[in-house]
């Protein structure tokens, strides 16, 4: 079978934690990539569940900034646990 090269650009962090976890899996990067196109390429979709942490809402990302402002300006933060819970189901 002949093989081709591929060429993919990532977070030097990233290659780093990948190389390593592949380690101790026993396979290279190639071999976990490869395994992935085969996975893909049978089944025709992406082999695992992608989503969007809702951490990252824009609701939240609102209150986080804030939150930073005015810790930058020597103000506490205070939030109440019921704050806090309600934070946490948007």
């Amino acid at each position: 079978m002949a093989h081709t090269l591929v060429n993919i650009r990532m977070d030097e962090k990233l290659k780093k934690s990948m190389e390593k976890i592949c380690q101790e899996l026993g396979m290279t990067m190639t071999t976990a990539f490869t395994i992935f196109a085969k996975k893909m390429s049978r089944e025709k979709r992406i082999p695992f569940e992608v989503s969007v942490d809702p951490f990252y809402s824009e609701s939240n990302m609102k209150i986080l900034k804030e939150s930073i402002k005015q810790l930058e300006q020597g103000k506490v933060v205070v939030k109440t646990l019921d704050e806090l819970k309600e934070l946490e189901n948007e």
